[in-house]
């Protein structure tokens, strides 16, 4: 009993993995570093405190899942899950918990395959987008079709810069890309 007990826990391990690497919420706060330099250290860690949290609480339901994960969510990825997936994800992981404490393995672990290839698909559909995207910005580059901040929708010859003062008398206007003393830059529209 206790080896099987042992591998119920390995694979709700896996499974827990597979559907949080699958979530695109999770995913997308750590490629962006929603959650600070360590990122994929909590999200790695967010794997074992999900299954020590179902370990520790028996007869787990669904809504108290979800707000254990939006709350990990919020606190350390600095993320507000409003997409409509929590609920998804939280019943996932309460359906393998549940099908790992009734020796149910088999069935997880053929669900955890099509998760991990769901994620793997995802991710290079992903970067074939990605990839004509880049492609796109480039032949319209080349196209001059892409927008360029320094130079006027006109096409009369009018100077890109000027060195007017502001009318009123209430000093000199910053000129466009002067940074102002908070840090911010400044950009100002053109004037004809």
């Amino acid at each position: 009993m206790a080896a099987r007990s042992s591998d119920s826990r390995a694979v709700f391990y896996e499974a827990v993995q597979a559907v949080l690497g699958s979530w695109p919420v999770l995913q997308i706060a750590v490629e962006n570093g929603f959650g600070g330099p360590h990122v994929q250290e909590k999200a790695q860690w967010m794997v074992g405190a999900v299954q020590e949290y179902f370990s520790a609480n028996s007869n787990l339901e669904q809504y108290e899942v979800e707000d254990t994960l939006q709350g990990i969510m919020n606190d350390e990825f600095d993320t507000v899950v409003e997409d409509g997936s929590l609920p998804m994800i939280a019943q996932q992981l309460c359906l393998f918990y549940s099908q790992c404490q009734h020796g149910d393995t088999s069935s997880v672990k053929g669900k955890i395959a099509q998760l991990t290839q769901k994620k793997y698909n995802v991710k290079a559909n992903v970067q074939e987008v990605k990839a004509a995207e880049d492609e796109e910005e480039s032949s319209a580059d080349e196209n001059g079709e892409a927008m360029d901040c320094e130079t006027s929708a006109s096409t009369t010859s009018t100077p890109t810069t000027s060195t007017t003062s502001a009318s009123g008398g209430h000093g000199r206007e910053p000129e466009e890309g002067e940074t102002e003393d908070d840090g911010w830059t400044v950009v100002c529209r053109k004037k004809k």
